[in-house]
């Protein structure tokens, strides 16, 4: 019986599978051809750092994956924290941490369980995980943002785009009990949810790049730049 809001969030999240089991069976073989697996930065979060938009400092990384972002963001002087849900992934990033030379805080949690410090972090990066949500988790995952983020701090984002996600609607996703792969959003829509707490300073398909650029870039995805605006 539902008595409170947790009440009600648990049952709806219980319309989907566990997150961590679906994860860590996604990243157990290494060798799929999913592009995201290799070990190259998002060339949207390579253009922030060399235009000098991002400056080295403390980063926070929602849905780190096997930590390809985490660890480009240590190699340009960042002292990094990166979370992710799934215990494989984990492992895979600790391995090429070690291989690297670089040192990131790699933390197995859920992100919706995660409490970072109060204003702990100049920069919060989100390569995929937004759109991975149902909607009913939307606000707790902004409240992980709002929370960790100094004030004026950096947010930078990216996600699919109407075409390149599942395209189900927030209420089908319901009907069907299931994120289609992993929700669409159109610019509209973007700006609509993160413009109460952020100004938007890009927001821009990524750029397609080949592998051999040392960069990873799909133009079905979103890339957003966001500052932190200022409590009311």
């Amino acid at each position: 019986m539902v008595h409170t809001t947790d009440d009600l969030l648990c049952l709806l999240d219980s319309l989907f599978p566990d997150p961590a089991e679906w994860w860590d069976t996604f990243f157990t073989d290494r060798g799929k051809p999913v592009p995201f697996f290799a070990d190259l930065p998002d060339e949207s979060l390579a253009a922030y750092f060399d235009s000098h938009r991002l400056l080295p400092g403390r980063v926070l990384e929602l849905g780190c994956g096997a930590g390809r972002n985490a660890l480009f963001a240590a190699s340009r002087g960042c002292v990094v924290d990166a979370v992710d849900v799934s215990p494989r992934a984990i492992e895979w990033a600790t391995e090429r941490m070690t291989h690297s030379g670089l040192r990131v805080e790699f933390i197995c949690a859920s992100i919706l369980d995660f409490r970072p410090k109060q204003g702990g972090y100049d920069i919060v990066y989100d390569a995929g995980c937004f759109h991975h949500l149902p909607p009913h988790r939307r606000m707790a995952y902004m409240d992980v943002v709002r929370r960790a983020l100094r004030p004026s701090g950096m947010f930078a984002l990216t996600c699919f785009t109407s075409e390149g996600g599942s395209g189900l609607s927030d209420r089908e996703v319901y009907e069907r009990r299931s994120l289609g792969g992993g929700l669409g959003f159109s610019e509209e829509q973007l700006r609509g949810f993160f413009e109460r707490d952020f100004e938007i300073l890009e927001l821009r398909r990524m750029r397609n790049v080949l592998a051999e650029s040392g960069l990873y870039g799909e133009d079905f995805l979103w890339a957003a730049l966001m500052r932190m605006k200022p409590a009311p």
